[in-house]
């Protein structure tokens, strides 16, 4: 068996210390990769369900305000032919 000396033990720390911080790093930039995408996600999903939420307040708001025009229509007393009649003066010459 061969004993290390404490220049080759350091040297091999080293390359470990290395190789760790890289595996540190590039876990760290997927990490960072992934949260975008959920972020992305979540983004997406927010977005779509307010598009929805609006068209149908948009929908409702348009129902109202054909049922609304209708109602308003209906409640108008009807005019008699005697009132049109009577607003109607000829023009004379």
């Amino acid at each position: 068996m061969r004993a290390h000396s404490l220049a080759e033990t350091e040297l091999t720390l080293t390359y470990i210390s290395k190789d760790r911080a890289r595996a540190e790093a590039a876990f760290k930039k997927l990490q960072r990769v992934q949260d975008g995408e959920k972020a992305k996600t979540e983004y997406e999903a927010e977005s779509q369900s307010v598009r929805e939420k609006t068209v149908r307040l948009k929908t409702l708001r348009l129902a109202k305000q054909a049922i609304d025009a209708k109602e308003a229509i209906a409640s108008e007393p009807p005019v008699k032919a005697e009132a049109i009649a009577a607003s109607y003066k000829p023009i004379r010459h």
